[in-house]
């Protein structure tokens, strides 16, 4: 099983720092205990045990510094931050947006070419300090060209920094804040950073949320705030450029936080039903309980199947292979959004149980449609997402095999990466993945994706439905469901998972691709030849009941493998 389990805790690691560096986090939250967790969200208390662990064990120094500026364990590594994500996740997503908005709020940082504030960064990390991303602004969103926050340039060379930023994790106390801007005059875009302790440094609010309570979103205000050459982290396009890769790295980040929640939802709410009796009967008898559960096991590993084969991805980036940009927003659209209906199809199950504040549930419930939403909304994904369908379908190249990258080593690409020229990024040719697996559901598929290379290629959408937002994210839907299989399938192989689950997962995607194109029917307007051809996509999925059922008994005795200490 794939599945985090921290009472049979099982991953690959490189080094045994980066095992009890997971190890640790894992022994802090268990003995926090879920009351506890559960009565500091409720009271929006800051969670400074959290962060006095972090400083303690100086876990975010050894995995958010780079080799070359931190200690012997410290180094960029996208295997193990992505299974961390997971992790802090699990347990609550205030702790993990406390990391995630340092991995934001770094990355102009480490991106930049002032080496003293590098030097200076890794010092802060080493004591401790957590980071911010002044981006986003109250009437404009994270819209860059609107940035109001200026840079007045004064006579001896100097700035003052004036404006405002609105949404900002960890604003209230981060070590740095890396803000973006513009020089007054010029209008030329910039990346800078403050320091939260400054005296022109005003924590004007803390945004109250819905969800992660604990978390600090903040307002702040720079009140000519001095700002000198040793602040400046990027200037022009590369300050432009730093925003936009940032994002990119911040938003793989999302899916595995998805998986986190949704996987700790999983385990309580099989332990709830597997331990009630309702009509004489075990709700774990129940026809239409087991088929959520089962669902929600094959989607959770699908999950996970994609986003550590994206890490792999994102792990052999370079100029000539950009990949992962595709992957990347995949993972925040597809997994985010996957996460979200597998915490809804549990729902079903534990129904109004969910909703007790004695719950985990109840705290994920709250935080899990947060994701989909943060660092670009699926629209903003979906269309990154469509300028890669004509090489990825049309123009295969050759690329070297990808094997698993568990190695340590720092991933330094992701902080000098490429920007632009989406629609030049290449792929080798998809089918290769398919190839002599011969599991019913996955020939489906084939069969379904074929079919929209085929409309593709003799029923185009027109120029009208090009310009058509809806029509075109509705179709986006469909083809993203080709290089999320793909991805699957690729990792299945790697991890050498049993067939019968790999059926079922492409029985969803089966499914789910028939959805897709049942609502390119009935929700829009199409040609003769496309309707056709949307129509031959509604294939019902290949069923094995005996498989269903060993699958089922696979689920069944994972009951109570996982009870959080209360």
């Amino acid at each position: 099983m794939l599945l985090f389990n921290p009472h049979n805790y099982q991953r690959v690691h490189a080094d045994l720092r980066s095992r009890e560096l997971v190890e640790k986090t894992i022994a802090f939250f268990e003995t926090k205990g879920l009351k506890r967790i559960k009565e500091d969200d409720q009271s929006m208390v800051w969670y400074e045990d959290f962060l006095n662990f972090i400083q303690q064990e100086e876990v975010f120094a050894d995995l958010l510094t780079p080799a070359a500026y931190g200690g012997e364990n410290s180094r960029w590594d996208m295997w193990r931050i992505s299974h961390f994500n997971e992790v802090l996740a699990f347990y609550g997503l205030c702790y993990w947006y406390a990391w995630q908005v340092s991995i934001l709020g770094l990355g102009p940082i480490w991106m930049g070419d002032n080496e003293a504030l590098k030097t200076r960064t890794a010092r802060l990390l080493r004591e401790g300090g957590i980071f911010a991303f002044g981006l986003s602004e109250q009437a404009h969103g994270a819209d860059l060209y609107s940035s109001e926050m200026l840079l007045v340039p004064q006579a001896d060379g100097s700035y003052l920094a004036q404006g405002r930023k609105y949404y900002i994790g960890n604003g209230n106390c981060a070590a740095l804040v890396s803000t973006f801007g513009k020089i007054e005059g010029s209008g030329e875009y910039v990346f800078f950073v403050v320091a939260s302790d400054h005296p022109a440094y005003e924590c004007v609010q803390k945004i109250d949320t819905s969800g992660v309570r604990q978390a600090y979103v903040a307002e702040y205000a720079l009140h000519d705030y001095p700002i000198t050459e040793a602040d400046i982290l990027l200037r022009g396009d590369a300050a432009w450029n730093a925003a936009l890769n940032t994002v990119n790295i911040g938003k793989y980040e999302l899916g595995c936080a998805s998986l986190g929640i949704a996987t700790h939802c999983f385990y309580e709410a099989l332990n709830h039903a597997g331990n009630r009796q309702l009509y004489n009967m075990n709700v774990t008898d129940f026809p239409h309980v087991k088929r959520l559960f089962v669902e929600t096991y094959a989607r959770l590993h699908a999950m996970k199947l994609f986003a550590m084969r994206t890490a792999d991805y994102l792990r052999v980036a370079n100029d000539a292979d950009r990949r992962y940009l595709l992957f990347n927003p995949i993972v925040k659209m597809k997994v985010t959004g996957e996460g979200e209906l597998c915490v809804g199809l549990l729902h079903e199950v534990i129904a109004a149980k969910g909703f007790e504040q004695q719950t985990w549930f109840e705290m994920a419930i709250r935080d899990i449609g947060m994701l989909p939403k943060l660092e670009g909304t699926t629209h903003v994904n979906m269309a990154l997402i469509l300028k890669f369908i004509q090489n990825y379908f049309f123009n295969p190249v050759d690329f070297p095999a990808v094997p698993r990258q568990d190695q340590a080593g720092d991933d330094g690409y992701l902080f000098r990466q490429q920007t632009g020229k989406l629609a030049s990024v290449r792929f080798p040719d998809w089918r290769l993945a398919f190839k002599g697996v011969k599991l019913p559901n996955v020939q489906l598929f084939v069969t379904q994706a074929e079919l929209l290379r085929k409309l593709l290629i003799a029923a185009a959408p027109s120029r009208e439905q090009r310009a058509d937002s809806g029509y075109m994210l509705a179709a986006g839907e469909l083809f993203t469901l080709v290089p999320y299989a793909q991805l699957i399938l690729e990792n299945a192989a790697v991890y050498r998972l049993e067939d019968r689950m790999l059926d079922q997962i492409f029985a969803l995607l089966v499914r789910d691709f028939a959805g897709y194109a049942l609502q390119m029917v009935t929700d829009h307007a199409n040609s003769k030849e496309q309707e056709e051809l949307f129509r031959q996509m509604l294939i019902k999925p290949s069923r094995d009941e005996s498989e269903f059922e060993q699958l089922w008994q696979e689920v069944l005795a994972l009951k109570d493998s996982y009870l959080m200490p209360a």
